[in-house]
């Protein structure tokens, strides 16, 4: 199960074959009733069961529910059992996001049929080496949230493809969807990342890097308080900032019809990919052996093709368009259930 803002995506599988997917929606007005996503899990937990029922899916036929990991303490990647360690985690998160509710509803679900309950590579995912959490200021350690799940589910299916275990790879990860972060992968693990919250190049959404003692004085500026900044930034920054819309279709419209500023801003925002994944091979020493790209945006071909002049001299360029995130957790939850990968035990 993935909640996103204003549904829940739901996937079925025997094995690794998806056998039955849908999507449980609820308006704006439904959910803006209950003061946090947390809330709505009673809510989206009822829409999931209708939905199976709906369908004739018989729940003692299911072996293990996974949904997608929310915003808690630091992890390493892989696959947790949700316990009431995490769950009170979830419940004392700073972060209000869809994702939190994930946990809780593969437990609610689970219980309800007698199966573990997982969630897999959050967003939180940090396996940084020392040296890449510094920042430059002492007080601010640079945070490691990412597109984990996407990530690693395409560091499996590329290790699959060259007959390795994600162990032995060295390579750059960049996942270019609604957000966008790149990834430095050694060793199979994560170890720097810059995502377009904190860093990096600018997405359909968020502002990514940008030039601090400007942005310093923006904020004292603009009139606007925290939460307000911080919107306008992750929400309404990059596309949405310059051409009013976080849609990279309607972006590519609009340069089809020869606006020139919407022609500039799409090459700038190869142009930032580019950079980042550069930025990324070097923190790998040259040792990279490919750069994956991956998300919503790998669908595009004159986007990719423009990353590729970039960077096509670091390393190949393989491609893996969209995200997947359904898939991505049936895998996480079949290794385990195959005995392929052992299942962490969350502890606060």
């Amino acid at each position: 199960m993935d909640p996103g803002s204003t549904s829940t995506k739901v996937g079925l599988f025997e094995d690794d074959k998806l056998v039955y997917t849908s999507s449980v929606s609820h308006s704006v007005e439904e959910l803006a009733q209950y003061p946090t996503a947390l809330d709505q899990k009673d809510l989206r937990v009822k829409g999931v069961l209708e939905l199976l029922a709906r369908n004739s899916i018989d729940l003692k036929s299911i072996d293990a529910v996974i949904g997608r990991g929310g915003i808690v303490k630091p992890l390493p990647a892989g696959t947790f059992i949700v316990n009431d360690a995490m769950i009170s985690d979830l419940r004392r998160s700073s972060h209000d996001h869809a994702s939190n509710v994930g946990a809780l509803m593969a437990l609610a679900i689970a219980e309800q049929i007698g199966v573990p309950a997982y969630i897999a590579d959050p967003v939180c995912v940090d396996e940084f080496e020392d040296v890449a959490r510094i920042s430059g200021l002492k007080e601010l350690e640079r945070p490691t949230l990412s597109h984990a799940l996407n990530t690693r589910a395409t560091l499996f299916k590329y290790a699959a493809s060259v007959g390795k275990d994600i162990s032995q790879l060295n390579v750059v990860v960049g996942h270019l969807g609604g957000g966008i972060s790149i990834t430095a992968v050694k060793g199979g693990r994560m170890v720097d990342t810059s995502g377009a919250m904190d860093g990096g190049p600018f997405s359909p959404e968020r502002s990514g890097a940008l030039p601090t003692t400007l942005l310093i004085k923006f904020c004292f500026r603009s009139g606007m308080n925290e939460k307000q900044v911080l919107d306008y930034t992750t929400k309404k920054g990059g596309l949405v900032s310059y051409l009013g819309t976080n849609d990279l279709r309607k972006a590519k419209e609009m340069v089809s019809s020869g606006n020139a500023e919407a022609t500039l801003v799409f090459h700038a925002m190869c142009y930032q990919i580019g950079k980042e994944i550069g930025a990324m091979a070097a923190a790998l020493k040259g040792t990279a052996e490919a750069i994956l790209l991956t998300g919503g945006m790998a669908n595009d071909q004159d986007l990719v093709a423009e990353v590729t002049e970039y960077v096509s001299w670091i390393a190949p360029i393989k491609v893996y368009p969209g995200e997947g995130e359904l898939e991505a957790l049936a895998a996480a939850a079949l290794r385990v259930l195959r005995g392929q990968d052992k299942p962490k035990e969350y502890v606060s």
